[in-house]
């Protein structure tokens, strides 16, 4: 399918979001072979079968960036995930030394050197620009705009309001650099500068989920159907699919005491973490809020998972859209259960540590443990088929 079909065709439209969360990305590439497994099965078990024949829109926020902008390209889920092992241990491995006179400068800004991330995403996506036709579905790649406090969604829709014209000119964005920019979470990496506005401006972008979008799924959602972007698509039950894969949560679980005796660096350390699961938990609430999920979380103790609140249906009495999420906690109890041994607290820590190059390959076993578990052929349904 083209990417015109893709944008442009009557009929279901189905969206891909995918969480930052670093190095945890290993995770959700675990769900999303077995999405790819389940989807190729269902539309014809073609061996060159990629999601994004299947996906009418991908969109990731920071490491979900990059995976989303992989898929888009027409990389399959395994090529992408030896790629992620080998990028994930060059851009973790070279963390600036406090100790270190000659590094000192860069230290203050960042805490690890940008540039074997930019080498390795040169690599990938070479001289692909957001307006390249080797972009072979819609793409969203979500990053924060740090000069003017607001979140950009650059998307590859010739409509855009900024795609092409003489307030932006986003189609000619080096892909690598949108991606660079969506992923520069502040403390681990320098803020990516862009020059916009057909090259007379530039603008510093930092990680998109220093934001309500490090989980992108609502997000999406309003890139797909509110009217001052391109799309305008459908909205309803059988009209629109949208499938959300996380990187893991660690549960927050402490004393009292502990958290009053917190110095100012523990809580520096915790924050964005707290941030960005608040955040995820907001924009699931609501997207349950507008669906019947047939993988809804329960939200908190008292109101549940929402499966008897909608707050909108269409014509037929559903919801807005179909809405999927996949996710899991990393914790001790959970892990146990799914992969069958004991978790320390040690291994938990470096688990939930998204800058734990080491913990790529693990993590990455958890997430097709737990996709074992949790996705379902019956979850996409028939109505969202490809047509032959």
């Amino acid at each position: 399918m083209s990417l015109q079909n893709h944008l442009f065709d009557e009929g279901p439209k189905r969206i891909l979001a995918l969480d930052g969360g670093g190095i945890r990305g290993a995770l959700t590439l675990g769900y999303l072979q077995k999405i790819e497994d389940i989807l190729r099965e269902q539309n014809g078990n073609d061996p060159g079968f990629r999601l994004c024949d299947y996906f009418d829109l991908i969109g990731g926020t920071s490491t979900g960036s990059i995976i989303a902008s992989c898929l888009a390209i027409g990389m399959k889920v395994e090529d992408i995930t030896n790629m992620y092992f080998d990028l994930g241990g060059k851009i973790f491995a070279k963390k600036y030394n406090w100790w270190n006179v000659f590094q000192f400068k860069e230290m203050i800004h960042a805490g690890y050197d940008e540039k074997p991330l930019e080498q390795e995403l040169q690599k990938v996506f070479g001289d692909i620009t957001i307006g390249s036709d080797k972009i072979k579905t819609g793409l969203c790649v979500v990053a924060k705009r740090a000069d003017t406090n607001s979140v950009w969604p650059l998307i590859n829709h010739p409509g855009g309001k900024y795609y092409g014209t003489a307030d932006g000119m986003n189609k000619d964005i080096l892909l690598w650099k949108a991606v660079r920019a969506s992923s520069a979470a502040p403390s681990y990496f320098v803020p990516q500068v862009i020059e916009v506005g057909g090259g007379m401006s530039s603008a510093a972008f930092v990680d998109g989920g220093v934001s309500m979008a490090n989980n992108p799924a609502f997000h999406l959602l309003m890139v797909a159907t509110l009217k001052g972007f391109p799309f305008h698509w459908k909205t309803g039950a059988d009209n629109l699919l949208l499938v959300s894969v996380g990187t893991g949560m660690g549960r927050l679980n402490r004393l009292p005491k502990n958290i009053s005796d917190n110095n100012l660096l523990n809580w520096a350390q915790q924050i964005p973490d707290m941030f960005m699961q608040d955040a995820s938990w907001h924009n699931q609430a609501i997207l349950q809020w507008l669906s019947k999920s047939p993988t809804a979380w329960e939200i908190d103790g008292e109101i549940g998972d929402l499966q008897d609140d909608l707050l909108a249906a269409d014509a037929n009495g559903k919801g807005v859209l179909s809405y999927l999420r996949y996710n899991m906690w990393i914790d001790e109890k959970n892990l146990g259960e799914i992969m069958k041994r004991p978790y320390t607290k040690q291994e938990i820590d470096g688990l939930t540590e998204m800058s734990n190059a080491a913990s790529r390959f693990e993590l990455n076993k958890i997430g097709k443990a737990g996709a074992e578990v949790q996705v379902k052929a019956t979850h996409f349904p028939e109505s969202f088929k490809l047509k032959k």
